[in-house]
Protein backbone atom coordinates (compact mmCIF):
# COMPACT_ATOMS: atom_id res chain seq x y z
CA UNK A 1 0.00 0.00 0.00
CA UNK A 2 1.72 2.97 -0.88
CA UNK A 3 0.21 6.42 0.57
CA UNK A 4 1.66 10.13 0.93
CA UNK A 5 4.53 10.59 4.06
CA UNK A 6 2.76 10.85 7.17
CA UNK A 7 2.43 14.72 8.84
CA UNK A 8 2.74 15.10 12.51
CA UNK A 9 1.38 18.42 13.57
CA UNK A 10 2.28 17.90 17.11
CA UNK A 11 5.41 16.26 18.46
CA UNK A 12 7.80 17.50 21.26
CA UNK A 13 11.35 16.58 20.29
CA UNK A 14 13.07 18.07 23.70
CA UNK A 15 16.01 19.76 22.08
CA UNK A 16 17.55 21.92 23.00
CA UNK A 17 17.75 21.60 26.52
CA UNK A 18 16.01 18.35 27.62
CA UNK A 19 18.35 16.02 25.15
CA UNK A 20 18.54 13.27 27.94
CA UNK A 21 14.95 12.47 27.05
CA UNK A 22 14.81 12.85 23.27
CA UNK A 23 17.04 14.72 20.87
CA UNK A 24 15.86 15.99 17.06
CA UNK A 25 18.05 13.36 15.49
CA UNK A 26 16.59 10.34 17.33
CA UNK A 27 13.09 11.63 17.45
CA UNK A 28 13.19 11.97 14.14
CA UNK A 29 15.13 8.75 13.05
CA UNK A 30 11.91 6.83 14.75
CA UNK A 31 9.61 9.01 13.01
CA UNK A 32 10.78 7.96 9.27
CA UNK A 33 10.28 4.28 10.19
CA UNK A 34 7.31 4.61 11.38
CA UNK A 35 6.38 6.11 8.00
CA UNK A 36 6.37 10.19 9.13
CA UNK A 37 7.55 12.53 6.83
CA UNK A 38 7.07 15.61 8.17
CA UNK A 39 7.09 17.09 11.76
CA UNK A 40 5.66 20.45 13.29
CA UNK A 41 7.80 20.44 16.94
CA UNK A 42 6.29 22.36 19.96
CA UNK A 43 8.22 25.15 21.57
CA UNK A 44 8.52 23.80 25.30
CA UNK A 45 11.85 22.85 24.93
CA UNK A 46 14.46 24.73 27.78
CA UNK A 47 14.60 27.35 26.84
CA UNK A 48 11.15 27.84 25.10
CA UNK A 49 11.10 28.75 21.65
CA UNK A 50 9.08 32.35 22.42
CA UNK A 51 11.45 34.63 20.45
CA UNK A 52 12.11 34.25 17.02
CA UNK A 53 15.83 34.41 17.95
CA UNK A 54 15.18 31.12 19.88
CA UNK A 55 12.99 29.66 17.10
CA UNK A 56 15.71 30.45 14.74
CA UNK A 57 18.23 27.91 16.73
CA UNK A 58 15.89 25.34 16.30
CA UNK A 59 15.83 25.56 12.69
CA UNK A 60 19.80 25.58 12.41
CA UNK A 61 19.75 22.35 14.56
CA UNK A 62 17.30 20.49 12.45
CA UNK A 63 18.74 21.72 9.23
CA UNK A 64 22.25 19.53 10.20
CA UNK A 65 20.27 16.58 12.51
CA UNK A 66 16.86 15.66 11.30
CA UNK A 67 15.83 13.24 8.57
CA UNK A 68 12.02 13.99 8.22
CA UNK A 69 11.02 17.47 7.04
CA UNK A 70 10.19 19.94 9.83
CA UNK A 71 8.77 23.32 11.02
CA UNK A 72 8.77 24.57 14.91
CA UNK A 73 6.03 26.28 16.31
CA UNK A 74 6.72 29.94 18.47
CA UNK A 75 5.51 29.61 21.84
CA UNK A 76 3.13 32.23 22.96
CA UNK A 77 3.10 33.65 26.78
CA UNK A 78 1.34 36.50 28.18
CA UNK A 79 3.73 39.21 27.05
CA UNK A 80 5.44 38.06 23.99
CA UNK A 81 3.08 39.38 21.27
CA UNK A 82 5.59 41.74 19.66
CA UNK A 83 7.63 38.39 18.87
CA UNK A 84 4.20 35.99 17.58
CA UNK A 85 3.21 39.43 15.21
CA UNK A 86 7.07 39.17 13.68
CA UNK A 87 7.31 35.73 12.68
CA UNK A 88 7.69 34.68 8.93
CA UNK A 89 4.35 33.16 7.76
CA UNK A 90 5.82 31.31 4.99
CA UNK A 91 8.21 29.60 7.69
CA UNK A 92 6.39 29.44 11.04
CA UNK A 93 3.86 26.63 10.80
CA UNK A 94 1.89 28.10 13.88
CA UNK A 95 1.95 30.05 17.22
CA UNK A 96 1.02 27.25 20.14
CA UNK A 97 -0.90 28.74 23.10
CA UNK A 98 -0.78 26.75 25.92
CA UNK A 99 -4.16 27.34 28.02
CA UNK A 100 -3.24 24.88 30.80
CA UNK A 101 -0.50 24.09 32.62
CA UNK A 102 3.03 24.23 31.09
CA UNK A 103 6.61 24.40 31.03
CA UNK A 104 7.76 28.16 32.46
CA UNK A 105 5.55 31.06 31.26
CA UNK A 106 4.25 29.58 28.99
CA UNK A 107 0.77 29.09 30.57
CA UNK A 108 -1.18 31.82 28.86
CA UNK A 109 -3.96 32.67 31.44
CA UNK A 110 -4.66 36.43 31.15
CA UNK A 111 -6.97 37.23 29.20
CA UNK A 112 -6.14 40.82 27.66
CA UNK A 113 -3.26 38.68 26.19
CA UNK A 114 -5.10 36.19 25.15
CA UNK A 115 -7.65 38.84 23.34
CA UNK A 116 -4.57 39.96 21.65
CA UNK A 117 -3.10 36.68 20.50
CA UNK A 118 -6.22 35.78 18.66
CA UNK A 119 -7.21 39.04 17.32
CA UNK A 120 -3.72 40.08 16.04
CA UNK A 121 -2.68 36.60 15.09
CA UNK A 122 -3.04 35.25 11.11
CA UNK A 123 -1.37 32.24 11.00
CA UNK A 124 -2.80 29.15 12.34
CA UNK A 125 -3.17 29.70 16.75
CA UNK A 126 -2.80 25.48 17.86
CA UNK A 127 -3.99 25.86 21.29
CA UNK A 128 -3.80 23.48 24.31
CA UNK A 129 -7.27 23.27 25.71
CA UNK A 130 -7.43 22.67 29.89
CA UNK A 131 -8.69 24.89 32.57
CA UNK A 132 -6.43 25.68 34.85
CA UNK A 133 -8.62 26.22 37.81
CA UNK A 134 -10.17 23.06 37.39
CA UNK A 135 -7.03 21.29 37.52
CA UNK A 136 -5.50 23.27 40.54
CA UNK A 137 -8.91 22.32 42.38
CA UNK A 138 -8.73 18.97 41.69
CA UNK A 139 -5.16 18.33 42.40
CA UNK A 140 -5.90 20.07 46.05
CA UNK A 141 -8.80 17.43 47.21
CA UNK A 142 -7.03 14.18 45.28
CA UNK A 143 -3.85 15.85 47.17
CA UNK A 144 -5.22 16.07 50.50
CA UNK A 145 -6.78 12.61 50.45
CA UNK A 146 -4.20 10.55 48.78
CA UNK A 147 -0.69 13.18 49.40
CA UNK A 148 2.15 12.48 46.86
CA UNK A 149 1.01 9.16 45.77
CA UNK A 150 -2.11 9.61 43.62
CA UNK A 151 -2.94 6.65 41.27
CA UNK A 152 -2.53 7.10 38.36
CA UNK A 153 -5.73 6.06 37.63
CA UNK A 154 -7.03 9.11 39.52
CA UNK A 155 -5.34 11.48 36.53
CA UNK A 156 -8.95 11.81 34.34
CA UNK A 157 -10.59 12.56 37.54
CA UNK A 158 -8.22 15.80 38.25
CA UNK A 159 -7.34 16.61 34.41
CA UNK A 160 -11.75 16.53 33.86
CA UNK A 161 -13.84 16.69 30.66
CA UNK A 162 -15.09 19.68 32.36
CA UNK A 163 -11.79 21.01 32.63
CA UNK A 164 -11.17 20.70 28.56
CA UNK A 165 -14.59 21.80 27.79
CA UNK A 166 -14.47 25.15 29.63
CA UNK A 167 -11.11 25.50 28.11
CA UNK A 168 -11.52 24.50 24.39
CA UNK A 169 -14.85 26.44 24.39
CA UNK A 170 -13.74 29.33 25.47
CA UNK A 171 -10.66 28.85 22.67
CA UNK A 172 -13.41 28.68 20.27
CA UNK A 173 -15.76 31.71 21.45
CA UNK A 174 -12.37 33.93 21.26
CA UNK A 175 -12.08 32.10 17.49
CA UNK A 176 -15.11 33.30 16.34
CA UNK A 177 -15.56 36.64 17.67
CA UNK A 178 -11.85 37.74 16.06
CA UNK A 179 -11.93 35.12 12.59
CA UNK A 180 -9.00 33.51 14.23
CA UNK A 181 -7.77 30.70 12.12
CA UNK A 182 -7.82 28.00 15.10
CA UNK A 183 -6.91 24.29 15.12
CA UNK A 184 -7.18 22.78 18.54
CA UNK A 185 -4.90 20.22 19.87
CA UNK A 186 -5.86 16.95 21.18
CA UNK A 187 -9.50 16.61 21.41
CA UNK A 188 -10.17 14.12 24.02
CA UNK A 189 -13.68 14.10 25.33
CA UNK A 190 -17.09 13.43 24.02
CA UNK A 191 -18.50 16.78 24.70
CA UNK A 192 -16.21 18.77 23.26
CA UNK A 193 -16.79 17.31 19.57
CA UNK A 194 -20.06 19.44 19.62
CA UNK A 195 -18.04 22.27 19.27
CA UNK A 196 -16.88 21.49 16.18
CA UNK A 197 -19.30 20.98 12.77
CA UNK A 198 -18.72 17.99 10.31
CA UNK A 199 -18.49 20.20 7.21
CA UNK A 200 -17.10 17.51 4.48
CA UNK A 201 -14.44 20.09 2.84
CA UNK A 202 -11.37 21.37 5.57
CA UNK A 203 -10.75 24.10 3.10
CA UNK A 204 -13.80 25.73 4.32
CA UNK A 205 -12.81 25.19 8.11
CA UNK A 206 -11.55 28.23 9.81
CA UNK A 207 -11.86 26.19 12.97
CA UNK A 208 -10.47 22.53 12.95
CA UNK A 209 -9.56 20.23 15.15
CA UNK A 210 -7.11 17.47 16.33
CA UNK A 211 -6.82 13.86 17.93
CA UNK A 212 -4.26 11.74 19.43
CA UNK A 213 -3.29 8.14 18.82
CA UNK A 214 -3.41 7.81 22.28
CA UNK A 215 -6.84 8.69 23.00
CA UNK A 216 -7.94 6.88 19.80
CA UNK A 217 -6.36 3.77 21.00
CA UNK A 218 -6.35 3.64 24.96
CA UNK A 219 -9.30 4.59 27.79
CA UNK A 220 -9.66 4.69 31.45
CA UNK A 221 -9.67 0.68 31.38
CA UNK A 222 -5.73 0.86 30.87
CA UNK A 223 -4.57 2.60 33.67
CA UNK A 224 -4.31 -0.52 36.02
CA UNK A 225 -2.12 -2.32 34.11
CA UNK A 226 -0.17 0.72 32.04
CA UNK A 227 -0.06 3.19 34.85
CA UNK A 228 2.08 6.37 34.04
CA UNK A 229 3.01 4.63 30.82
CA UNK A 230 -0.23 6.28 29.99
CA UNK A 231 -0.05 9.50 31.85
CA UNK A 232 -0.98 12.17 29.16
CA UNK A 233 -2.55 15.68 29.21
CA UNK A 234 -4.84 15.99 28.45
CA UNK A 235 -5.69 12.80 30.53
CA UNK A 236 -6.61 9.57 28.54
CA UNK A 237 -10.52 9.48 29.60
CA UNK A 238 -13.48 7.09 29.28
CA UNK A 239 -14.14 4.27 26.55
CA UNK A 240 -17.41 6.06 25.75
CA UNK A 241 -15.00 9.25 24.45
CA UNK A 242 -12.68 6.94 22.75
CA UNK A 243 -15.52 5.91 20.60
CA UNK A 244 -16.87 9.36 20.25
CA UNK A 245 -13.25 10.30 18.90
CA UNK A 246 -13.39 7.44 16.73
CA UNK A 247 -16.73 8.51 15.18
CA UNK A 248 -15.60 11.92 15.00
CA UNK A 249 -13.13 11.17 12.88
CA UNK A 250 -15.11 9.29 10.27
CA UNK A 251 -17.77 11.75 10.11
CA UNK A 252 -15.38 14.65 9.71
CA UNK A 253 -15.77 16.66 12.85
CA UNK A 254 -11.68 15.81 13.46
CA UNK A 255 -9.82 17.08 11.24
CA UNK A 256 -6.23 15.63 11.97
CA UNK A 257 -4.78 12.26 13.82
CA UNK A 258 -1.62 13.36 15.65
CA UNK A 259 0.96 12.00 18.04
CA UNK A 260 1.75 14.59 20.57
CA UNK A 261 4.98 12.84 21.09
CA UNK A 262 6.33 13.80 24.54
CA UNK A 263 9.04 11.09 25.48
CA UNK A 264 10.28 10.77 28.91
CA UNK A 265 13.37 8.84 30.60
CA UNK A 266 11.85 5.54 32.52
CA UNK A 267 13.07 7.49 35.96
CA UNK A 268 11.41 10.58 35.47
CA UNK A 269 7.87 8.21 34.81
CA UNK A 270 8.53 6.13 37.81
CA UNK A 271 8.46 9.55 39.98
CA UNK A 272 5.25 10.11 42.44
CA UNK A 273 1.83 11.50 40.85
CA UNK A 274 3.44 15.36 41.03
CA UNK A 275 6.63 14.73 39.57
CA UNK A 276 5.53 12.13 37.16
CA UNK A 277 5.82 14.20 33.71
CA UNK A 278 2.71 13.56 31.34
CA UNK A 279 3.91 12.03 27.82
CA UNK A 280 4.94 9.22 26.04
CA UNK A 281 6.86 8.63 23.11
CA UNK A 282 4.43 7.14 19.80
CA UNK A 283 5.97 8.17 16.04
CA UNK A 284 7.51 5.15 15.86
CA UNK A 285 3.96 3.36 15.82
CA UNK A 286 1.32 6.15 15.34
CA UNK A 287 0.81 4.85 11.76
CA UNK A 288 0.46 1.20 12.25
CA UNK A 289 -1.73 1.40 15.28
CA UNK A 290 -4.38 3.16 12.80
CA UNK A 291 -3.68 0.56 10.37
CA UNK A 292 -4.91 -1.65 13.23
CA UNK A 293 -7.88 0.50 13.81
CA UNK A 294 -8.78 -0.20 9.66
CA UNK A 295 -8.02 -3.74 10.16
CA UNK A 296 -10.81 -3.66 12.84
CA UNK A 297 -12.97 -1.42 10.53
CA UNK A 298 -12.89 0.92 12.81
CA UNK A 299 -11.92 3.59 10.61
CA UNK A 300 -11.33 3.45 6.78
CA UNK A 301 -7.28 3.32 5.41
CA UNK A 302 -8.61 5.90 3.22
CA UNK A 303 -9.93 8.32 5.98
CA UNK A 304 -6.37 7.45 7.76
CA UNK A 305 -4.70 8.64 4.76
CA UNK A 306 -6.95 12.16 4.63
CA UNK A 307 -6.16 12.63 8.42
CA UNK A 308 -2.60 11.64 8.53
CA UNK A 309 -1.55 13.07 5.49
CA UNK A 310 -3.64 15.41 2.99
CA UNK A 311 -5.55 17.64 6.15
CA UNK A 312 -2.37 18.58 8.13
CA UNK A 313 -1.27 19.74 4.26
CA UNK A 314 -4.35 21.82 3.88
CA UNK A 315 -5.32 23.13 7.31
CA UNK A 316 -1.68 24.56 7.35
CA UNK A 317 -1.40 25.28 3.84
CA UNK A 318 2.39 23.19 3.55
CA UNK A 319 3.79 23.81 0.25
CA UNK A 320 3.22 20.60 -2.12
CA UNK A 321 3.41 18.51 0.28
CA UNK A 322 0.70 15.78 1.71
CA UNK A 323 -0.57 14.38 -1.18
CA UNK A 324 0.74 11.81 -4.36
CA UNK A 325 0.42 14.50 -7.45
CA UNK A 326 2.90 15.75 -10.39
CA UNK A 327 4.79 18.44 -8.97
CA UNK A 328 5.03 17.98 -5.48
CA UNK A 329 7.91 16.63 -3.41
CA UNK A 330 8.43 12.47 -3.55
CA UNK A 331 7.03 12.14 0.47
CA UNK A 332 6.20 8.76 0.35
CA UNK A 333 5.58 5.29 2.43
CA UNK A 334 5.24 1.73 1.28
CA UNK A 335 3.33 -0.34 3.72
CA UNK A 336 3.02 -4.20 4.11
CA UNK A 337 -1.00 -4.24 5.53
CA UNK A 338 -0.40 -8.17 6.18
CA UNK A 339 3.14 -8.07 7.61
CA UNK A 340 2.70 -8.98 11.74
CA UNK A 341 5.30 -7.74 13.90
CA UNK A 342 5.62 -7.15 17.78
CA UNK A 343 6.87 -4.11 19.35
CA UNK A 344 10.24 -5.16 21.60
CA UNK A 345 12.31 -2.60 23.62
CA UNK A 346 15.29 -4.30 21.02
CA UNK A 347 13.30 -2.86 18.19
CA UNK A 348 12.35 0.47 19.60
CA UNK A 349 14.02 3.49 18.50
CA UNK A 350 12.93 6.48 20.84
CA UNK A 351 16.32 7.64 22.82
CA UNK A 352 14.06 7.28 26.06
CA UNK A 353 14.54 3.37 25.26
CA UNK A 354 10.47 2.34 26.49
CA UNK A 355 6.51 2.36 24.65
CA UNK A 356 3.77 2.09 26.08
CA UNK A 357 3.10 0.24 23.12
CA UNK A 358 5.63 -2.67 23.96
CA UNK A 359 4.44 -5.84 23.96
CA UNK A 360 1.72 -4.84 21.17
CA UNK A 361 1.69 -7.07 17.98
CA UNK A 362 0.90 -5.01 14.73
CA UNK A 363 -0.64 -6.71 11.65
CA UNK A 364 1.16 -4.06 9.15
CA UNK A 365 4.43 -2.62 8.71
CA UNK A 366 6.00 -0.18 7.38
CA UNK A 367 8.70 -1.06 4.56
CA UNK A 368 10.07 1.85 2.98
CA UNK A 369 9.97 5.99 4.06
CA UNK A 370 11.12 7.73 0.82
CA UNK A 371 11.57 11.85 1.83
CA UNK A 372 11.73 14.24 -0.93
CA UNK A 373 12.98 11.58 -3.39
CA UNK A 374 15.00 9.83 -1.18
CA UNK A 375 15.08 6.38 0.08
CA UNK A 376 15.49 7.20 3.89
CA UNK A 377 14.10 3.96 5.30
CA UNK A 378 14.18 0.39 4.13
CA UNK A 379 13.27 -2.93 5.87
CA UNK A 380 14.41 -1.50 9.07
CA UNK A 381 17.64 0.06 7.71
CA UNK A 382 17.90 3.98 7.77
CA UNK A 383 19.98 6.50 5.77
CA UNK A 384 21.67 8.21 8.41
CA UNK A 385 22.59 11.37 6.21
CA UNK A 386 19.99 13.99 6.54
CA UNK A 387 17.67 14.54 3.20
CA UNK A 388 15.25 16.39 4.52
CA UNK A 389 13.88 20.06 4.05
CA UNK A 390 11.71 23.15 6.33
CA UNK A 391 8.66 22.62 5.90
CA UNK A 392 7.37 26.24 3.62
CA UNK A 393 3.74 27.33 3.70
CA UNK A 394 1.74 29.17 1.00
CA UNK A 395 0.92 32.13 3.17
Amino acid sequence: MLIPGVIDDQVHFREPGLTHKADISTESRAAVAGGITSFMEMPNTNPPATTNALLEEKIKIARHSSLANFSFYMGATNDNLSELTAVDPRTVCGVKVFMGSSTGNMLVDDEASLRSIFSKIRIPVAVHCEDESIIRANSLVHKKKFGENIPIIMHPAIRTAEACYKSSSYAVELAREYGTRLHVLHISTERELELFDSITSVEKKNITAEACIHHLWFDEHDYPRFGSRIKWNPAIKTRRDKEALIRAVTEGRIDVIATDHAPHTDQEKSNSYFNNPSGAPMVQHSLVAMMELAKRNQIKPEKLVEKMCHDPAVIFNISQRGFIREGYYADLVLIDPDSPWTVKKENLLYKCGWSPMEGQTFSAKVTHTIINGNIVFKNGIIDEQPKSMQLLFNR
